[in-house]
């Protein structure tokens, strides 16, 4: 039975989420904020409000995607806000989908669902290299020339798809459906701008990323 937790300070929400989850065959737990979480046992997926008191949503999930131990676990965000800006930013820090308040509650279980759904599909081969680029998933490690390169959540998975997927044209589509979780109402530009701080990070082995003019991007000549 898989294992989520909600943090939401509002209690009635709170409250609501938990006896939904656990209606549907989850086993579940709430916080009414960030302090504990991490004395816990590590979830199956976490439902995590952004306003929050004392450190926000955005915090934790910073610390989550930060840690190798939690990078992995599924984050589905609950916010208030609903501009462009902060759901680019939730989907840029790692999160994999984002509800907005109000909310239906058969909406965000349905949500949780798919978003288990597409984590269980992901193969993850412990350790790939091309040329001098070698990433190890489980250890969270990346190196260049065996030196040790420091990356974002996102642009971590963005290189370990890219290497898996090495010699194949992948389009902005599909990248932004696999590594983001779904096509965000067309929106392809944080793509770019991942792609052009990975390169920068990457150093001379950041050529090995083409452009494929009006498709996406590939690993490799």
């Amino acid at each position: 039975m898989p294992l989520i937790y909600c943090i939401e300070d509002d209690e009635s929400i709170r409250e609501l989420v938990v006896y939904a989850l656990k209606n549907n065959n989850f086993d579940a737990k709430g916080f009414e904020n960030g302090k504990t979480l991490f004395d816990n046992p590590i979830p199956d997926l976490i439902i995590l409000d952004i306003m929050l008191p004392g450190d926000d949503g955005y915090v934790i999930l910073e610390r989550l995607k930060s840690n190798f131990k939690t990078s992995n676990i599924p984050i589905i965000m609950l916010t208030a806000k609903t501009s462009e800006f902060d759901k680019v930013k939730s989907l840029d820090m790692g999160a994999d989908d984002y509800v907005e308040k109000p909310f239906g509650i058969m909406e965000l279980i349905s949500r949780v669902k798919a978003v288990l759904r597409r984590s269980k599909k992901i193969d993850r081969s412990t350790e790939l290299t091309f040329k001098e680029i070698y990433i190890d998933y489980d250890k969270y490690l990346v190196s260049v020339s065996q030196k040790e390169v420091s990356l974002t959540h996102k642009e971590f998975e963005l290189l370990y798809y890219l290497i898996k997927n090495q010699g194949i044209v992948l389009s902005r589509d599909k990248i932004m459906n696999e590594i983001w979780g779904f096509d965000f109402e067309g929106e392809t530009r944080t793509i770019d701008v991942h792609i052009r701080t990975l390169r920068l990070k990457l150093g001379d082995a950041g050529k090995y990323i083409k452009t494929i003019r009006n498709v996406g991007y590939k690993l490799g000549g």
